[in-house]
């Protein structure tokens, strides 16, 4: 796959995986809208279909990663490096670009939620935050959670059924699902840097009425947690299989 190929589909692919999980964040929590306190359960498979939609249209190009962590694993096993910052780039550009969809196709709900007198909290569309503040227990479930992801993909491609049926995008978002059930509760699992990075800094950077912080202060764990989490896989990977 050329460079070209590998950023177009990255960008293609991550920017509808955000479309789809800020999405169905912003539907369950923004007022007026129709999906308005659906649940956990609605937030964990709209995450899940987005893996779904963005890794089975970006797999032509770039074969969907969609994850700098799954990049970093792949990377640590293979010990081929030469294409990741294609991947880390397209990724953090369509994460970006993921978000500013997002923002555009609810800005309706944006705008009449900042006119509420009790606004809701616009961060957690775009981003993660945990629900018990402490940085080390953040860090930690986000490694756990993340090499719940990273290594699970990396065993996949060992079973060839599962390549050839084109079915292995569709065991990853069902993945995606039961993490979200599983291990979420904590920090919001972020499981992948792009997704949360990228998505903070459209928030910083849109006008959004009432926005709140970006929380930048957290911001780092949803990143180092996951990359940590993917270098790990790699290597339990190597090492196991």
């Amino acid at each position: 796959m050329s460079n070209g190929d590998v950023f177009l589909g990255e960008v293609i692919g991550t920017a509808i995986l955000i479309l789809f999980g800020a999405g169905v964040v912003a539907a369950v929590v923004l007022n007026y809208s129709k999906a308005k306190d659906s649940g956990w359960v609605v937030i964990a498979f709209g995450w899940g279909f987005g893996v779904l939609a963005g890794a089975y249209t970006a797999a032509p190009l770039s074969g969907g990663h969609l994850n700098p962590a799954v990049t970093l694993g792949i990377a640590v096993d293979t010990g081929d490096w030469d294409q990741v910052p294609v991947y880390i780039a397209g990724q953090m550009v369509g994460a970006m670009l993921g978000a500013v969809l997002c923002w555009l196709a609810y800005f309706a709900q944006f705008q009449a939620n900042a006119e509420e007198e009790l606004a809701q909290p616009t961060l957690g569309i775009f981003s993660t935050a945990p629900a018990i503040r402490n940085p080390v227990a953040n860090l930690i479930t986000e490694i756990i959670a993340t090499i719940g992801l990273v290594l699970p993909i990396l065993a996949f491609g060992l079973t060839k059924g599962l390549g050839e049926s084109g079915t292995a995008v569709l065991v990853v978002a069902f993945l995606v699902v039961g993490i979200g059930l599983s291990l979420g509760g904590p920090t919001g699992y972020a499981i992948n840097p792009a997704r949360d990075l990228g998505p903070r800094i459209v928030h910083a950077l849109l006008p959004i009425p009432n926005k709140g912080t970006s929380d930048w202060s957290y911001a780092w764990i949803p990143v180092v947690g996951p990359l940590i989490g993917g270098a790990l896989s790699g290597v339990i990977f190597n090492a196991a299989f």
